[in-house]
């Protein structure tokens, strides 16, 4: 695996996605836009794991709604692997906002709303890092 600065980030595909039965066709526009997935899992986050994954957002008001959706029905976190995968992943993933991302972009065709936003990726190459040791081991990155 390569692993240089840059080629890995981490992405969740949803709660609102995989219970929409989702999760198939975003692993596949993931792989239709150029990455390896070098570790998938399908999790169902407890409320407490979900604060400590978004616990950087403790503070603002949409912590505790993110946190609860979060934790409410099954997610796939995703280790991805591409040239400049944080900027590509974000790029692909589209807007926030479902209503302001660009047409062709995961968000715009699976979002729903700006809560439930069908997936989730890493805003830098530091925070990918710990945010895949979050849920993955080395030994399940292949």
């Amino acid at each position: 695996m390569s692993e240089q600065t840059g080629n890995l980030t981490f992405g969740i595909i949803k709660p609102d996605a995989v219970c929409g039965g989702k999760t198939g066709a975003i692993i596949q526009r993931v792989t239709d836009g150029g990455f390896k997935v070098r570790g998938m899992k399908l999790i169902h986050m407890t409320l407490q794991e979900a604060e400590g994954f978004y616990a950087v957002h403790r503070e603002r008001p949409f912590f505790p709604e993110l946190t609860t959706f979060m934790s409410s029905g099954p997610c796939v976190v995703l280790t991805l692997e591409k040239d400049g995968a944080v900027k590509a992943w974000r790029d692909l993933m589209g807007a926030t906002d479902p209503a302001k991302a660009d047409e062709g972009t995961i968000r715009k065709e699976f979002g729903g709303s700006l809560g439930e936003n069908a997936v989730h990726g890493s805003d830098s190459e530091e925070n990918a890092a710990i945010e895949i040791s979050y849920f993955f081991s080395r030994l399940e990155i292949v």
